[in-house]
């Protein structure tokens, strides 16, 4: 299967402030509720992610453009300059002397965008709730921007030792996880890494920790995260990586790469469903891109067929024209916070690996 890209518009709203979206043609929406804010009779529109803006000259000569900062959201038209939404400030570095610094602004702002009022979540339209693994990818890219004081609170007030978003399941590498986030806080005495620590028994096989991830046990991954996590909070882990196959030992390219046993990778239909896999795997294995960086078209990331995503909801976006009104669309998820974290990381470090 070969996903075709044919949506396109640009989300606006950083961190705590209100979500826009902007539609090509000139419409202006509230992202959630899709009340038309603004509209114009667009001649010629030019929409840059990278600069977090559109630009449009109207058939009526007016020249119009939306616009997000670091101090707001803006709409500049007749001359004058009004604020849609401020919320709390961000942080928006321009990445200078890194070769993909734009496409570093713009997956930033995809991530930026799905921080809602209830946590940062994979997916504004998709997914209601946060889940910690797609949580702890995207804390690690605001680490890198000066940008956690956008979670801190959401963090903080974490009390689940796991979210059970997969089918109820108690998935086991939400432990590290955990530990990992609260430690980018020095939250060293938050009462859940107690509950944590008492609780890794109950998932412990030998020297290393096992349970279900996405269904199937993985204590490779598993256990990666376990020690990653309390190392980060300066913790001593007696845990051993066992050395056994496990298809997402890739997924883990924070640190211990050389405890991997190698088998079967990753299909091409993952890379197209759930790309985050294929940007990992080739993260640690210090391989190519899996996709090419191209043309900036938002949306630029994505998942599809997800058993956990509420798909239903883009019914009414595809009434509206947002997405086109056909199964395959209506099946996917885009923007996508964990594909963007992948990509976003993988260009930091391989900038600074140069």
């Amino acid at each position: 299967m070969k996903f075709s890209h044919k949506a396109q518009y640009l989300l606006f709203g950083m961190g705590s402030r209100r979500k826009l979206l902007y539609l090509p043609g000139g419409k202006l929406l509230d992202a959630l509720n899709l009340e038309t804010l603004h509209s114009w009779d667009v001649e010629t529109e030019k929409i840059d992610p990278a600069e977090y803006q559109v630009m449009l000259s109207t058939r009526q000569g007016r020249q119009v453009r939306i616009l997000e900062n670091e101090e707001g959201l803006w709409l500049e038209q007749d001359g004058t300059r009004e604020i849609l939404s401020r919320g709390r400030s961000v942080k928006l570095p321009r990445f200078e002397g890194n070769t993909h610094a734009a496409w570093l602004r713009a997956l930033h702002s995809e991530l930026l965008v799905n921080i809602t009022p209830f946590g940062p979540v994979p997916n504004l339209w998709v997914y209601p709730r946060p889940w910690y693994r797609d949580a702890a990818m995207m804390l690690m890219c605001l680490r890198h921007t000066g940008n956690l004081a956008l979670v801190e609170a959401w963090t903080l007030g974490l009390h689940k030792l796991t979210d059970r978003n997969n089918a109820g399941m108690a998935e086991a590498d939400n432990l590290g996880q955990i530990l990992y986030m609260l430690s980018l806080f020095d939250a060293r005495k938050h009462p859940l890494i107690e509950e944590v620590l008492k609780a890794i028994p109950n998932y412990r096989e030998a020297e290393h920790i096992t349970g279900l991830t996405d269904g199937s046990a993985h204590p490779v991954y598993q256990t990666k995260w376990l020690k990653f996590g309390l190392e980060s909070l300066g913790f001593d882990t007696p845990y051993k990586i066992p050395t056994v196959y496990d298809s997402y030992s890739s997924l883990f390219w924070m640190g211990y790469r050389k405890e991997h046993v190698a088998g079967k990778r990753f299909s091409r239909q993952a890379m197209e469903l759930f790309p985050y896999l294929s940007w990992a795997e080739a993260h640690f294995h210090d391989e190519a891109p899996p996709e090419l960086l191209g043309e900036l078209l938002p949306p630029l990331t994505r998942e599809g067929q997800a058993s956990e995503a509420e798909y239903w909801r883009l019914k009414e976006f595809a009434a509206v024209g947002i997405i086109p009104d056909s199964e395959e669309y209506l099946k996917f998820s885009l923007p996508h916070t964990w594909h963007a974290a992948e990509i976003f990381l993988y260009l930091i470090e391989k900038n600074q690996s140069k």
